[in-house]
């Protein structure tokens, strides 16, 4: 029979491991609070949006239609421009009395880029009234 003299028993060994039991269930109940307070947290700025309504669009001669197409060329009054020349434009009709409405029409498949672009130089250039001209039967896709 052997005898085992020293420190070396199985009992006196230094356990290495981490006892992780204690983290998961802390991890389980914050995750918990968590889930029931973030709906009551969460709020929203009590807003009335904009319903749509369908004008009839009173075309004037001195009324400015601009065109954006889906590769993100600029059209005015139905004449292709480069959108470097689009600015020197708008600042010749924005001095004029009564100044003119810019109406833009936006590919719908067309980069918000592109249109928002159009949008700030239209702005820039001191245009005061800016539309939009929508299909009108894309308002009852949802009905």
């Amino acid at each position: 029979m052997g005898m085992s003299v020293g420190s070396s028993s199985e009992e006196d060994a230094v356990n290495s491991t981490i006892n992780t039991t204690p983290l998961v269930d802390v991890m389980l109940v914050l995750l918990i609070i968590f889930l029931i307070t973030i709906p009551v947290v969460v709020k929203t700025v009590p807003l009335k949006l904009p319903t749509v309504s369908n004008e009839v669009t009173k075309t004037k001669p001195e009324n400015i239609i601009i065109e954006i197409s889906s590769d993100g060329k600029t059209y005015w009054n139905q004449q292709l421009i480069r959108f470097d020349g689009l600015l020197p434009r708008v600042q010749q009709v924005a001095v004029i009395v009564p100044q003119p409405e810019v109406h833009i029409r936006g590919d719908k498949d067309a980069r918000y880029e592109f249109i928002g672009r159009v949008v700030a130089t239209v702005q820039r250039g001191g245009i005061l009234k800016v539309g939009f001209i929508t299909d009108p039967e894309m308002h009852d896709i949802g009905k």
